[in-house]
């Protein structure tokens, strides 16, 4: 269930990140920020509405919504998308639409750690993130 995810996860890795965000059409300025932000994931549930909260030193952004009810989501790219969230098979799976573009970042419990895996097109970025107890 949504409720594994609740609490906060201390990213430990990345991998493919930079090809990643040049997929999605991220300029080089905020790659350079974003590969080096080792973000905090911060999940929490309220009365169905799932909040999902990304700090770093470069910039905090919080998404607020509920499984299965599309929504219009600025990213912390400044993508403005029209984003679904839906629980399948016990991964998160995120999609988002913009200028007839699609990305999808799945993210999964495996072994106590919370794996981000974001797929645009081809190319695949992994993000492993540990919860602090």
């Amino acid at each position: 269930m949504v409720e594994a995810f609740v609490g906060t996860w201390k990213m430990t890795s990345s991998e493919n990140f930079d090809e990643y965000m040049k997929a999605i059409g991220v300029g080089f300025a905020t790659r350079q920020m974003g590969n080096m932000a080792k973000p905090n994931l911060l999940f929490s549930i309220d009365d169905g509405v799932i909040s999902m909260k990304s700090q770093s030193t470069f910039k905090t952004t919080e998404t607020k919504f509920k499984l299965n009810e599309e929504f219009d989501e600025m990213t912390a790219d400044d993508r403005k998308t029209k984003t679904l969230v839906t629980f399948e098979n016990g991964k998160l799976v995120q999609k988002q639409t913009w200028d007839g573009k699609t990305t999808t970042l799945e993210r999964e419990l495996q072994d106590g750690k919370l794996i981000a895996k974001c797929v645009m097109d081809d190319v695949v970025a992994l993000r492993t993130y540990e919860k602090e107890v």
